[in-house]
């Protein structure tokens, strides 16, 4: 669906239809899917919400959830990410998944993963991951990991070899911040600092292409051909980013210039774990996390085409994302001087912690936040 709605300076867009869903999810005979008003808000309402409830919840509404990607700038995105219990986002074009807390049955086709840092809902998924692609007989896997941990998590992989009595063939590739791999010919990598109670860090993934050198431009293609042959270097490699992923993070990120190309990728996929004022930034950063405030603070040092923000807390329901969301683009657009926002929006009406919603504006600038949108 495509809503464009004019900007009024004095009062915020109504993009999102509250009253009811944006987008039914057809429900499969069998199953029942939970709406707005799950049995969770009851069970706190008379206090009996516990911590199994809360993750029986959580695994019943993600099981039941027809889990649908996002188009950013060409590139499909698929995944989840839940703030302590789960990340793992995955783009089908690179083949590869970021992090991998619990393994969804999609990251098991994808050739590479990267690993941002060692805790649980970013990396419990692991050994199960590489299991798997032995079980389908798929190629051993790439995985990239911060070089600290390297050691580690070969120790873990031979635990679950020794209990599981299974290979598991991996290939573990330690990659400093800074240092470059080439995942094919027109395709590498590049791990880049991030600020984590954990040691951590993001990826860019450039695309690579070969470029004529200026000197040669004026030549004609006998004569270009007759210079190749004969040894010499005619061409210059030029890598674009692409997609760049944090993981988790304090806004710090953003200032550190040797982070720039993760700032200008088509596509940053950051986290946002906290959205509200009821949540200090301080608190934020001193769990090693971003608030949702720091990324408007610092959205002039931003010069992607699209954002993706993942990783919210899960104290926060769908209801409440999406007057958020709402909040956080008018906060966007008051820098800006747009005419007009255009929203695509999509939510699977399956309760707490579900679906995906993505806002997208156009302009000629081209210094601006483009999308603003969750994947959870």
């Amino acid at each position: 669906m495509q809503i464009s709605i004019p900007i009024s300076p004095l009062r915020p867009p109504q993009v999102f239809p509250f009253h009811q869903p944006v987008l039914h999810t057809p429900k499969p005979q069998g199953v029942a899917l939970h709406s707005h008003l799950n049995p969770v808000n009851s069970f706190r309402d008379s206090g009996l919400l516990s911590t199994i409830g809360v993750e029986e919840e959580y695994r019943r509404a993600r099981s039941q959830v027809n889990r649908k990607g996002v188009d950013l700038e060409g590139y499909s995105v698929e995944g989840i990410s839940v703030g302590g219990q789960e990340t793992c986002v995955i783009i089908p074009e690179f083949k590869c998944a970021f992090d991998i807390g619990r393994c969804p049955s999609r990251a098991i086709q994808q050739n590479f993963v990267f690993i941002t840092h060692a805790h649980l809902d970013h990396i419990g998924g692991l050994p199960m991951y590489v299991a798997s692609r032995g079980l389908y007989s798929l190629s051993p896997p790439t995985v990239f990991l911060p070089a600290c941990i390297k050691e580690d998590v070969e120790k873990l992989l031979e635990i679950h070899r020794t209990m599981g009595q299974v290979e598991l063939d991996v290939d573990l590739v330690a990659l400093d911040v800074g240092e470059t791999y080439e995942m094919r010919n027109n395709l590498v990598c590049r791990a880049f600092e991030t600020q984590h109670v954990i040691p951590s860090q993001g990826y860019v993934i450039y695309s690579v292409r070969k470029k004529l050198k200026k000197q040669y431009m004026h030549l004609k293609g006998k004569q270009i051909e007759k210079l190749k042959k004969s040894g010499v270097e005619i061409t210059d490699t030029i890598l674009s980013p692409e997609v760049a992923f944090t993981g988790d993070t304090t806004s710090d990120f953003m200032l550190d210039p040797r982070n720039a190309d993760a700032l200008r990728a088509k596509v940053l996929i950051t986290e946002a774990t906290f959205l509200d004022e009821a949540v200090s930034i301080e608190h934020a950063r001193q769990h090693g996390h971003t608030h949702i405030f720091e990324i408007i603070e610092n959205a002039q040092w931003i010069r992607n085409k699209a954002i993706l923000l993942t990783h919210f807390s899960s104290r926060y329901h769908i209801e409440v994302k999406l007057i958020l969301m709402k909040f956080i683009l008018c906060c966007i657009l008051m820098n800006h001087d747009d005419k007009s926002l255009t929203c695509i929006s999509s939510l699977h009406d399956c309760g707490l912690r579900t679906g995906f919603i993505v806002c997208t504006r156009y302009q000629a600038c081209p210094r601006s936040i483009l999308y603003a949108c969750l994947i959870d």
